[in-house]
């Protein structure tokens, strides 16, 4: 999977106004729940659009960037979720057991 490490507060900023799709998956390495989602998710990165922008936050190290997706696309924090942002904006958020990327798939279009 190619994943973009999602790292600091300017990487949001710039999703936040990014024209198009983008998918940011938060991931905490401390739960098992978390690391079979990322399992799944990385099992169908077939399925994905070429080009979409996969970024990966680390919930451990970069608590306080979690922080800023919750305030800037209007979400629940969750550990593991998957929030799909279209032009700026949340269109689909998921976490534990829901994370789909067939349901994801669905909602890029």
């Amino acid at each position: 999977m190619n994943w973009i490490p999602l790292e600091s507060a300017e990487q949001v900023k710039e999703i936040k106004q990014q024209q198009g799709y983008s998918i940011i998956f938060k991931h905490s390495i401390r739960c098992a729940t978390s690391l079979m989602a990322k399992r799944r998710v990385e099992m169908d990165e077939e399925h994905l659009p070429e080009g979409l922008h996969i970024y990966f936050l680390d919930l451990i190290r970069h608590r306080d960037i979690s922080n800023q997706i919750v305030h800037d696309f209007h979400v629940h924090h969750e550990s593991p979720q998957l929030l799909v942002i279209k032009d700026g904006e949340c269109i689909l958020d998921q976490s534990h057991g829901g994370i789909s990327i067939e349901e994801a798939i669905s909602v890029l279009n």
